[in-house]
């Protein structure tokens, strides 16, 4: 008996070692990071490393720590640069010089490998529109009309990603100055301004119980409604308005921090990020679409077709001139 007691003491100390000598890769990202558990698992058994995520809240708050940190990075890798930000990354260089070689993909990002993209646009609640007799508005123009006062909820540009997306995407389409005269009569037309994402979709929006038939949102939103719906949907309850300047196309990436403690790891896992295994988690967990080429995509998403209008600034606009178009953004809607 006390043999045996003697065996599990050894044991147990012998795990305890093995845990504690695993080496730590830490990965920045975003609050929006939703990666299956078994997925980062498989990392860290392929490697015999411990993984750990540090979020850091949205996509710019995450740019601002890693740059008031980038003397001493807060992690090995980050994930969730994005080409509205990534330029302004690579000013302040951020980035190890070098960077793991990557597959082939769909859609790419500057010193960086990308991981997965998405579209930002205006989601329509389809029953609501049907019930009320409304037509769909035909361009953003028509939708600050009076006959769509009162009816769209944006999450503000200065607080989320979603907005920011979208008022890239207007100025991409409208030209600065027309930007400001359309948000000016939105403003005057109704439009309701939320903090985020969350509180746009699923407190103002009618889908979900508010009093707003459209909401800036993703074109994958409706599908994800389906996926989620476990069978109360055969057809999306959503669709999405695809008119010139309503659609910004985010493309999100990973790569290898400078100064990282372990970069040798953490090319390994900005690697892994594009694996099949990760690039096919992608779909069903984050609702975006994979970046790399030939990843089959669930049956879901047989029900919405990819945007083909895509208006945006340059990435070297976006990175220069963010700041001051999300300050007279403020000043022409929330002032």
């Amino acid at each position: 008996m006390k043999a045996g007691k003697w065996l599990i003491g050894v044991l147990c100390l012998l795990f305890s070692m093995v845990a504690q000598a695993q080496t730590e890769v830490r990965l920045a990202v975003h609050d929006s990071f939703a990666l299956p558990k078994n997925v980062l698992a498989q990392f860290e058994h392929d490697n015999n490393v411990k993984l750990t995520v540090i979020k850091v809240g949205s996509g710019n708050e995450m740019l601002n720590k890693l740059i008031l940190t980038r003397a001493k990075p807060i992690a090995d890798a980050v994930y969730g640069l994005d080409n509205s930000n990534i330029a302004k990354a690579q000013q302040f260089k951020l980035f190890a010089q070098a960077q793991p070689s990557g597959r082939p993909v769909n859609v790419s990002l500057p010193q960086a490998l990308a991981v997965d993209y998405g579209y930002i646009t205006i989601n329509y609640d389809k029953a609501w529109f049907r019930k009320h007799g409304k037509a769909l508005p035909r361009s953003l123009e028509e939708l600050a009309s009076p006959a769509y006062r009162d009816l769209l909820v944006v999450p503000s540009p200065a607080t989320s990603s979603v907005g920011l997306g979208f008022l890239l995407a207007n100025i991409g389409g409208l030209g600065e100055q027309g930007t400001w005269q359309w948000w000016a009569k939105m403003r005057q037309n109704g439009v309701k301004v939320t903090k985020g994402w969350s509180e746009a979709y699923y407190t103002e929006f009618t889908l979900n119980g508010g009093s707003r038939p459209m909401v800036v949102s993703y074109a994958s939103s409706p599908i994800a409604e389906v996926y989620y719906g476990k069978g109360k949907y055969k057809t999306p309850p959503t669709a999405d308005l695809r008119f010139k300047g309503a659609v910004f196309r985010h493309i999100e990436g990973a790569a290898v921090l400078n100064h990282a403690s372990q970069p040798a790891l953490a090319a390994k896992l900005v690697q892994y990020l594009q694996s099949n295994q990760v690039q096919n988690a992608i779909p069903t967990s984050m609702w975006v679409y994979p970046a790399v080429k030939g990843v089959s995509l669930p049956p879901v998403y047989a029900h919405v077709k990819i945007p083909t209008t895509v208006t945006q600034p340059s990435m070297a606009d976006m990175a220069a001139k963010q700041q001051s178009w999300v300050k007279q953004w403020v000043k022409v809607v929330q002032r």
